[in-house]
């Protein structure tokens, strides 16, 4: 009797394994290369820049408005002071949450000043506590604002006008 030899093709387990090797080798390269944690910080810096400059807009458009008048719109900000921007009442309990470079140690109350400019408040993507915005304002002798992200991140994300 004769019995054919048999020609199954496939691959052997080493082949397989070298495979895998490799693709984990080059995975690896490409993910640290693309560097994911980095990216998504500068997605929420992004929104952070995005969010100083509405909180400026929204300021100087009320400003227009109201003829100049920039206290109706920021309040009675101290010159040369920084504030967190929160939607806690000034007679309400306040607890600034904002840490930059300067301390902060009180809260602007702007929400409803800015009611009609601002649909809502924006607020720093990171999270933060309930009625806090982790943004700061400072108003100088010139008054120039200045809007400071609290929580940037690698950089100070600041804008002034």
């Amino acid at each position: 009797m004769y019995f054919p030899r048999s020609t199954k093709s496939g691959f052997t387990l080493i082949e397989l394994l070298v495979v895998m090797g490799i693709i984990t080798i080059l995975s690896s390269v490409v993910l640290v290369a693309l560097n994911p944690t980095k990216r998504f910080a500068d997605a929420r810096n992004s929104r952070r820049i995005t969010a100083v400059n509405t909180f400026l807009t929204a300021i100087y458009e009320c400003v227009l408005d109201n003829d100049g008048v920039l206290a109706s719109c920021i309040g009675s900000l101290t010159t040369d002071e920084v504030y967190e921007i929160t939607s806690i009442p000034a007679d309400g309990v306040c607890n600034a949450v904002c840490t930059i470079a300067t301390s902060v140690n009180h809260c602007a109350d702007i929400d409803t000043l800015l009611a009609a400019y601002l649909k809502e408040l924006p607020v720093d993507p990171s999270g933060v506590t309930t009625g806090h915005t982790g943004y700061a304002i400072s108003r100088d002798t010139n008054n120039i604002l200045t809007i400071t992200a609290c929580a940037g991140e690698g950089d100070i994300i600041k804008v002034s006008r």
